[in-house]
């Protein structure tokens, strides 16, 4: 063999290395596989009782679903009904579209269509209903920065944000307040 053939051997592989390289490098990629997180569980058909730091009731929940946020120590929940104790042992109904709760179960977000029915008994009767509500149950504490209506038996009061301490029943509106008094429903 001589040099010239070894040499023109050698030139053709290299040139068909290169080659391969340079198809390799324009190739497109093949595409990531996008990889779905999942919850770690989801909750169907439940009801849960959360307990404060002293043992005592926090706050139920009844919902068709609750999820896991992929990622995170938080709760996802659909159509939640929320039963929040107030200090004589009556329970506030609070009810919404959707529902998130923090690691620590002491913030919930209530978001659409939020309705909050006083305790059955109530000397006086409140509905409250918003768009967003957020509940500090530790507290029994829940606010909104959204139109809150406010409903009892012959009075409706309407305003922008809101202030609410469960346990004592009082409610305050914050902004644009406006009130419609009936006293003949009651």
């Amino acid at each position: 063999m001589n040099w010239r053939l070894a040499l023109i051997l050698v030139l053709l592989a290299g040139a068909l290395m290169s080659g391969w390289f340079a198809w390799r490098a324009h190739a497109p990629d093949a595409p990531e596989e996008v990889v779905e997180q999942r919850s770690d569980y989801i909750l169907r058909d439940f009801e849960v009782v959360t307990l404060d730091g002293d043992g005592r009731e926090s706050f139920s929940l009844r919902a068709p679903e609750l999820r896991q946020t992929p990622g995170a120590r938080t709760l996802e929940l659909v159509t939640p009904l929320f039963l929040m104790p107030d200090e004589h042992g009556s329970r506030w109904e609070v009810r919404s579209k959707t529902g998130w709760v923090n690691e620590k179960s002491t913030l919930v977000k209530l978001r659409g269509d939020v309705v909050a029915d006083s305790p059955m008994g109530a000397s006086r009767p409140t509905v409250v209903r918003t768009e967003q509500l957020d509940i500090f149950p530790n507290d029994n504490r829940a606010t909104s920065e959204a139109l809150v209506t406010l409903t009892t038996p012959g009075t409706t009061m309407r305003g922008t944000g809101m202030e609410a301490d469960l346990a004592g029943k009082r409610i305050q509106l914050l902004s644009k307040v406006s009130l419609n008094n009936d006293p003949t429903r009651r």
